[in-house]
């Protein structure tokens, strides 16, 4: 059902499509059993390994680690000697996983300061509450979502609030901007158009003029949200790179899977008219966490997220509008170039094997992340198991990951939002 169009003619159009649970996204249930460190702090084990076993587990934090990995931790000696017949299996693969935790942590971003000299926000180890209020970031606007001790309201709920306490009949959400000066975050168009692919962080920040220490990256690596617009664009030219997709001409059409807090951050999306230039882009986020009353919408952005100053440039330019009754196109009015599916947890969710083998039917390359290597390696096998074929694009690490670990895991293997990328 079709709640209602936004009607500008823009360079990004975003439309919402409800999913119901069992049909193939990521089911939403807040009993569901969650990836591997989504929504806990590392490197904190919160976890015995094995728990579930016929004796419970001591009470207090798991705080012996196998001597072999290090990736697991028990809350018992009896607990790791009696779950050694298991994690033997696993112990050997994981100890290969721990030895990338180096590799995982290098990012060049400097979001704090210490002493009076720079350090890299990895050395310490910082919360992301700890940041962001570092930053006078904590629980503003678009940020909200990005910290441990943010809204516990279901999203359905968040949804009613935004849509019956506006002024407007789009969510205030949309008109968000960075609570950033016009220094830290990409308000405007770029200064000069790509002149050839970026690969890193380190390329994206130079192109947009960015120093080192403004925080934006923790929304666009898709953002946690969201796979944000520059894992949306490495995704591109992975697949582009292999063949997997022809080059984007005029439009670009992406089906984005199971969307989660990004349905709040919707704004940070405008970056891929940067990355895009001259491209119509329809992106249709499809998922159980679309509240029906949303389903079908469309929303229309044309200009880029406005940095905090009144006096910016970005202040100037047209804003975006809103009204019924247009005949914009839809997403879903043709086949996407491009399905993407971040944080998926594949392996975790038994609802994810129907979508795969519609997928694989459809023949439409597909990308999905997750947050540690050991959930890529999974998820490879479940989607291998329905289709048949190894994967056409292998388990990679994401170079535009979120530069933050989660805030605890049930292991100790390095953990980071779209970390790892691989595709079908």
């Amino acid at each position: 059902m079709k709640i209602y169009n936004l009607t500008r003619v823009v360079a990004l159009a975003i439309s919402l499509e409800a999913a119901q649970k069992g049909r193939g996204q990521r089911d939403m249930a807040s009993n569901a059993p969650a990836e591997q460190g989504r929504r806990q702090r590392w490197p904190t084990v919160t976890e015995c390994a094995a728990r579930g076993s016929e004796t419970p587990c001591t009470q207090g934090l798991p705080t012996r680690r196998c001597g072999l990995c290090g990736a697991v931790a028990y809350c018992s000696t009896n607990h790791q000697i009696s779950h050694w017949s298991e994690h033997r299996k696993e112990c050997a693969r994981l100890e290969e996983q721990m030895k990338r935790m180096d590799v995982l942590s290098d990012f060049p971003f400097t979001f704090f300061m210490q002493d009076g000299n720079v350090r890299k926000l990895m050395v310490f180890q910082e919360s992301r509450c700890s940041m962001l209020s570092s930053k006078g970031l904590h629980q503003i606007g678009l940020w909200k979502p990005e910290c441990s001790c943010g809204s516990t309201i279901p999203m359905d709920e968040l949804w009613h609030f935004y849509f019956f306490f506006s002024s407007r009949i789009m969510p205030s959400l949309l008109y968000d901007d960075w609570a950033l000066p016009s220094s830290l975050c990409p308000c405007h168009e770029p200064r000069s158009q790509l002149s050839s692919c970026l690969s890193c962080w380190d390329d994206y920040y130079q192109w947009r003029h960015l120093p080192l220490h403004s925080p934006v990256a923790l929304l666009l690596h898709w953002n946690a949200i969201a796979l944000l617009p520059l894992t949306v664009y490495h995704c591109f030219q992975v697949l582009s790179a292999h063949s997997s997709i022809s080059k984007v001409k005029a439009e670009l059409n992406i089906h984005y899977l199971g969307p989660e807090k990004e349905l709040l951050q919707l704004g940070v999306f405008r970056e891929l008219l940067a990355l895009f230039p001259g491209v119509q882009i329809y992106l249709n986020l499809v998922g159980p966490a679309v509240p029906q009353f949303r389903d079908g919408e469309t929303v229309s952005l044309c200009k880029y997220l406005p940095c905090a100053e009144e006096s910016c440039i970005c202040k100037s330019l047209y804003p975006d509008s809103v009204a019924e009754g247009s005949n914009h196109r839809n997403a879903t009015d043709s086949y996407p170039h491009l399905i993407i599916a971040p944080n998926a947890g594949v392996a975790a969710y038994s609802s994810w094997l129907p979508t795969v083998e519609l997928i694989k039917g459809m023949g439409i390359p597909a990308i999905f992340t997750d947050f540690c290597e050991e959930a890529a390696n999974l998820a490879a096998n479940c989607i291998s198991s329905v289709t048949g074929q190894p994967l056409r694009l292998p388990i990679q690490i994401n170079p535009f990951r979120q530069p933050m670990v989660v805030e605890d895991s049930v292991l100790y293997l390095p953990c980071y939002s779209n970390c790892f990328l691989f595709g079908m």
